[in-house]
């Protein structure tokens, strides 16, 4: 079974995320944009109870974003981390992980293209790399 291992900047946040890594996509909801500070984020689900907290400083801090999920971020850094929701599914942040994950896991479509600005145009397509 193939485990997936990243962190926070300062790396007191670290986690391990084992299984199938579920739904790999890019989201330029302005939720996802005031979460990150960027344009657009790339995500990857997984399983709840596939997801360890490994570091010193344990399970994120949260922050409850909407009536179904609360931001996961590091207390220490800021370091943005992903999205626990109240569903069993994490969803992290490809950026959190460490070495080349984030090829293996990329995104194969964009949520809310809608709220991106006109001239933002991420490129998702499996073809191109």
């Amino acid at each position: 079974m193939p485990t997936y291992k990243g962190g926070c900047l300062c790396g007191r946040i670290r986690f391990s995320a084992r299984g199938t890594p579920r739904f790999p996509h890019t989201c330029s909801c302005r939720m996802c944009q005031r979460h990150s500070g960027s344009l657009t984020l790339c995500w990857v689900e997984f399983d709840k109870v596939d997801v360890l907290w490994v570091g010193e400083g344990g399970a994120p801090s949260l922050y409850r974003s909407s009536e179904g999920s609360s931001r996961a971020f590091c207390p220490t850094c800021g370091s943005s981390l992903g999205a626990i929701d109240d569903a069993p599914t994490i969803a992290l942040l490809l950026g959190c992980f460490d070495t080349k994950a984030a090829m293996v896991l990329r995104p194969t479509s964009h949520s809310f293209t809608s709220s991106r600005p006109r001239w933002w145009t991420p490129s998702v397509c499996a073809d191109t790399l």
